[in-house]
C-alpha cells in the first residue's frame, strides 16, 4: 500500500468532489500519472510526499486483493487501528493509536467526505463497501481532529467512484464463501447529456455468518446519483441510498487454557462454533408495561441484527474565480437498527460456565442460587432439582450425576443473556465552506473555512434484557429449572421457558440528542521545499439526554407466567431523568514537511483534539508525530513514523470487579509511545511485498473505579490493546497482465483482556493467500482463502467480568476469530 500511497496526489480535504480524482489505475506506469483525492488535506495538487499528516490509501485493485468481507477488514488496511473483527460482519470494536479496545471512539469513518454519523460509533452497521467505492483514505491524527467532529484519532474516508460523464461503464461482480455467503453487486454509469451524467449501484447478499448458523441473515443496499457539471468545472450531486440488511453477530464463548495456549471445549469448536440456534427464537420476555403495553418484549435470535438505512444528500463546488471556490456538502440519514444478539458469561462471568451438577446444587457454588433458593420456599415437598431440555422435553435430575457429566460430552452449562437492543434515529448534517488558494513570488497558500452543523437524535429501548440456562455446544438447547419430587418426577417450574432472571442490564429506555455547530480554519502554506500547515476548530454541541429510571418497585410478571420469579426485574417506571449541557472545546493542529530531495521528506505534527459524548465529559487526545518519507523510483517507497497519543479521561461502564452484576463507572488516562512503518519493496517490475506494522508501549495512568484511585493499575498495558501488529503482503504479478498471486501474513500481539492484566490472550499470526486472473479485458475471475493454518486468535476476554478476571477451573470466555475460510468472485465490466 506504500506504493500508492507516495504517488503524485491532488490534495483536497473531505470536502473535495469525488471527480476530481482519475480511475484507479491498471498499470505501474498509470499509476505514476495518476491523482487521487487525500482525505485530510487543502491544498490542491499536493504530492503526499509534502504532506505534514500520517496518510494512508488505498484504490480499488488494493481494496479487492484484501477482498474484505466486512467494513472491519477494510480497516485493518490502516497502520495504527487496531480491529477486533470477531463479531461478525457488523457491531466489530476498533481502536486507534493505543487506545483501548472495546469501541469506536476517536475514529470517524466517513462517506465522500462526510461522517456516516456524528458521533462515530456504530457506523459499521449502516455501511458496507460495495462496487461503487473507488478507493479507501485515512488520516490518523494531524488534520483529522479540525477537518470532521469526532475523529481527532483518525478519520477513514471512504470514497465513491466517479459519475462517468464520458461514456457508460459498467460491472457486476458475484461472490461466493463455503461458510454459505452468496452475494451480487453492481454498478453503472453513463452520460445523459453532455453536462448532465448518472451512477447506480449496490448489493444483495444472503449469508447465515461466518459461524454455524441455522438459518441464513439477507439484505440489500442501493445508492445512485445524479450529477451536473458547470462549464467552469463546478459541479452539483444529488444523491440518495438505501438498504436493509440483516447481520449475524458473535459474542464471547466458552474456551478453555490447556498448558498455557487456548483451546475448544468438547462440543463447541473454537473454529466455526456459535452457541446461537433455534432455541433462541422468539422468546417472550416479561418487561414493564410503561415500556412495551403487552407486558411482554420478544427476542429473535433468527432476526440477527436488521438495519435498516435511508439517505438523502446535495453536494456543490462551485468556482467564483481563479482562486476562490465554494463548496457544500449535506445530508439527511433516517436508520435504525434491531439487535438481537446472545452475550454468554454477562453478569456472573467465568464463574456462570460451570457443570450442570453445581447448577443443580443450592449454595454458592450455584450460579442459579439465588433461583434454587426461590424455588425451595415454592416447592418445599420437593427432593431434589434437576432441568428439562425445552426442545426434547427430557428431564435430569441433580441426583443423576454420570448424565449430568455427560451432557454434550463436557458436562457443562452456562448463563447466557439475551440483548434485545433497538435504536430508532435521524441524523442530519452539513459541511459549507470556502477554499482560497494563492500564488505569491516563491510561495503559495491555501486557506479553506467553513462551517458544520450536525443535528441528530437517538431513542433507544434495550428494556427485557433477560437470561437463560443453555447448555454448552453449537446449536445449544435451552433448559428450564424444575422441582422434581423423589421419582424425578416434574412437581414445578422455577424458570420461565428457560428465562432464569428479568432486567438484568436495568431499565434500557434512553434518548440522545445532539445539536452541534463547528466552525473551523485550515491553512496549508509552502515556500520553496517547506510546507507549513495549521488549523483550528471550535465547537459547541447543545445536548440532551433522557434516562428510563428505574422503578422503585419492580412490576409483578404477566399473569400465566410461568415460573418463580415474579416482577419483571429492573425495569422502567415511565420516568425520565433529563439532562441537558452545553459542551464547547476547540481542537487545533500544526505541522511542518521539509523536501530534503525530490524523493525524501521530514515531517512532524502536533494535534489536540477531543471527543463529544452528549451531556457526559468530553474526552481529550493529544498526539505528537514526527516522520520520514521516501520513495526510490519503483524499488522501494515507504514512510516510518514515531508519535506519542495521550488519551484523557477515557470514561466507560465496566462490570465490577467483586460485583460483575454491578456496573461499575471506570476513568483512566493512556499514554502511548510508538513507531509506525508503511513500506514497500519492489525488486523486480514482476514481484513485491508489503510491511505495514506498529510497535507501541501503551499504558494505564490514573485510573480509578467508580471515583477510587486504582494504584494497582498503574503502569498496566490498556485491556485489549496489542503492543505489536504488523502485516507482510508479498505479491506477484503474472506475465502479459494475466493476473496476481498474493499471500498476506497479519500477525497480532498478546493482549490483556483486563485492566489488570490478569488474563494474558497469546499473540497469533494468520496466513491467507489469494490470486487474480484476468481473463479477458472484461471478466476478472478472483479466489481467496483466510487462516489457511486454522490458527486459533483471541481479540478478547470476558470484557463484562470486570476489571481484574481470573480463569475458572481452567475455562474462561473469549471471543475468537474463526479458522479457514475460502472462496471467491466473478467479475465482468462492460
Amino acid at each position: 500500500m506504500a506504493s500508492a500511497a507516495l504517488l503524485p496526489l491532488a490534495a483536497q480535504a473531505q470536502t473535495t468532489s469525488t471527480d476530481a480524482a482519475a480511475p484507479a489505475a491498471q498499470d505501474d506506469a498509470a499509476a505514476d500519472e495518476g491523482q487521487i483525492v487525500v482525505t485530510g488535506q487543502t491544498t490542491p495538487n499536493r504530492p503526499l510526499i509534502t504532506a505534514s499528516a500520517d496518510i494512508t490509501l488505498a484504490n480499488r485493485d488494493l481494496i479487492d486483493q484484501k477482498a474484505p468481507r466486512s467494513t472491519a477488514d477494510m480497516l485493518e488496511m490502516v497502520p495504527g487501528i487496531f480491529v477486533e473483527a470477531t463479531a461478525g460482519a457488523v457491531s466489530n470494536n476498533y481502536s486507534v493509536r493505543g487506545l483501548q479496545g472495546g469501541g469506536q471512539r476517536f475514529v470517524q469513518l466517513q462517506e465522500d467526505g462526510m461522517p456516516i454519523l456524528y458521533g462515530g460509533g456504530g457506523a459499521d452497521f449502516f455501511f458496507d463497501q460495495d462496487l461503487t467505492i473507488d478507493r479507501l483514505e485515512a488520516v490518523k491524527g494531524g488534520s483529522s481532529g479540525v477537518l470532521t467532529v469526532n475523529g481527532a484519532g483518525a478519520t477513514i474516508n471512504f470514497i465513491s467512484k466517479a459519475v462517468n460523464h464520458e461514456q457508460p461503464e459498467g460491472a457486476v461482480r458475484f461472490t461466493g464463501y463455503n461458510y454459505g455467503l452468496k452475494r451480487a453487486d453492481g454498478y453503472y454509469s453513463q452520460p445523459i447529456t453532455d453536462k448532465l451524467a448518472f451512477s447506480v449501484g449496490g448489493y444483495i447478499q444472503s449469508s447465515p455468518g461466518v459461524r454455524k448458523n441455522t438459518n441464513d441473515y439477507a439484505g440489500w443496499r442501493l445508492k445512485g446519483a445524479l450529477e451536473y457539471k458547470f462549464d467552469d468545472g463546478g459541479y452539483v450531486r444529488l444523491s440518495a441510498k438505501g438498504g436493509d440488511m440483516k447481520n449475524a453477530y458473535y459474542a464471547d464463548q466458552p474456551y478453555r487454557f490447556t498448558d498455557g495456549d487456548p483451546a475448544g471445549v468438547p462440543s463447541l469448536d473454537t473454529q466455526f462454533g456459535n452457541v446461537g440456534g433455534r432455541a433462541f427464537s422468539n422468546i417472550a420476555v416479561p418487561v414493564s408495561t410503561f415500556a412495551h403495553s403487552s407486558g411482554y418484549r420478544e427476542f429473535n435470535y433468527d432476526d440477527g441484527i436488521v438495519a435498516k438505512t435511508w439517505q438523502a444528500r446535495l453536494d456543490f463546488e462551485k468556482p467564483v474565480s481563479d482562486s476562490v471556490t465554494l463548496f457544500g456538502h449535506g445530508r439527511y440519514l433516517d436508520y435504525s437498527y434491531d439487535f438481537n444478539g446472545l452475550f454468554p458469561g454477562s453478569g456472573t462471568g467465568n464463574a456462570g460456565l460451570t457443570s450442570a451438577v453445581n447448577y443443580l446444587t443450592p449454595g454458592a457454588a450455584s450460579p442459579i442460587n439465588d433461583l434454587l433458593t426461590a424455588g425451595q420456599a415454592a416447592y418445599p415437598t420437593a427432593t431434589r432439582f434437576g432441568i428439562k431440555n425445552l426442545r426434547t422435553g427430557q428431564v435430569i435430575g441433580s441426583n443423576q450425576t454420570a448424565l449430568l457429566n455427560a451432557l454434550n460430552g463436557n458436562g457443562f452449562l452456562q448463563r447466557t443473556t439475551l440483548n434485545h437492543d433497538a435504536i430508532d434515529a435521524y441524523d442530519f448534517g452539513f459541511n459549507l465552506g470556502g477554499r482560497w488558494n494563492y500564488e505569491g513570488n516563491g510561495f503559495t497558500n491555501s486557506l479553506t473555512v467553513g462551517v458544520m452543523y450536525y443535528n441528530t437524535k437517538r431513542d433507544q429501548d434495550q428494556s427485557a434484557t433477560a437470561s437463560v440456562v443453555n447448555d454448552v455446544r453449537t446449536n445449544s438447547d435451552v433448559y428450564d429449572i424444575v422441582a422434581l419430587n423423589a421419582s424425578n418426577q416434574v412437581i414445578g417450574t422455577l424458570s420461565d421457558n428457560g428465562l432464569v432472571s428479568y432486567g438484568d442490564w436495568g431499565a434500557g429506555i434512553r434518548s440522545r440528542k445532539d445539536s452541534s455547530v463547528s466552525l473551523y480554519v485550515n491553512d496549508e502554506f509552502a515556500i520553496g521545499d517547506l510546507h507549513l500547515d495549521a488549523g483550528v476548530r471550535w465547537e459547541q454541541d447543545s445536548a440532551t439526554a433522557w434516562d428510563g429510571n428505574t422503578a422503585a418497585v419492580n412490576q409483578a410478571v404477566p399473569a400465566g407466567t410461568a415460573g418463580v420469579l415474579t416482577t419483571v426485574g429492573s425495569t422502567w417506571d415511565g420516568t425520565y431523568t433529563v439532562r441537558k449541557a452545553t459542551k464547547k472545546a476547540v481542537a487545533y493542529t500544526f505541522g511542518a514537511n521539509y523536501l530534503i530531495t525530490p524523493n525524501f521528506s521530514v515531517y512532524a505534527r502536533y494535534a489536540n483534539g477531543f471527543q463529544m459524548n452528549n451531556v457526559d465529559a468530553i474526552t481529550g487526545i493529544e498526539l505528537y508525530e514526527a516522520g520520514v518519507r521516501a520513495q526510490m523510483g519503483r524499488m522501494f517507497s515507504g514512510s516510518a513514523t514515531v508519535f506519542r497519543t495521550n488519551f484523557k479521561n477515557q470514561n466507560y461502564n465496566f462490570a465490577d470487579p467483586v460485583n460483575p452484576s454491578v456496573q461499575s463507572n471506570i476513568n483512566a488516562d493512556l499514554r502511548t509511545n510508538g513507531v509506525e512503518l508503511d513500506l514497500n519493496f519492489r525488486p523486480v517490475p514482476a514481484f513485491s511485498i508489503d510491511f505495514q506494522g506498529v510497535f507501541q508501549d501503551p499504558k494505564l495512568v490514573n485510573l480509578a473505579i467508580n471515583g477510587a484511585n486504582q494504584s494497582g493499575f498503574e503502569g498496566n498495558r490498556p485491556e485489549r490493546t496489542p503492543a505489536r501488529l504488523f502485516t507482510i503482503t508479498p505479491s506477484f504479478k503474472l506475465p502479459n497482465g494475466l493476473g496476481e498471486i498474493y499471500g498476506r501474513y497479519k500477525y497480532i500481539g498478546k493482549i490483556y483482556a483486563d485492566a489488570g492484566n490478569g488474563v494474558a490472550l497469546p499473540s497469533y499470526g494468520v496466513t491467507s493467500v489469494g490470486a487474480s486472473f484476468n481473463l479477458s479485458k472484461q471478466l476478472q475471475v478472483s479466489v481467496n482463502a483466510d487462516n489457511i493454518f486454522n490458527v486459533i486468535g483471541l481479540t478478547e476476554g470476558n470484557p463484562r467480568q470486570g476489571q481484574t478476571q481470573a480463569i475458572t477451573d481452567g475455562y474462561f470466555y473469549a471471543r475468537g476469530i474463526v479458522g479457514a475460510t475460502y472462496g471467491g468472485s466473478v467479475t465482468f465490466k462492460f
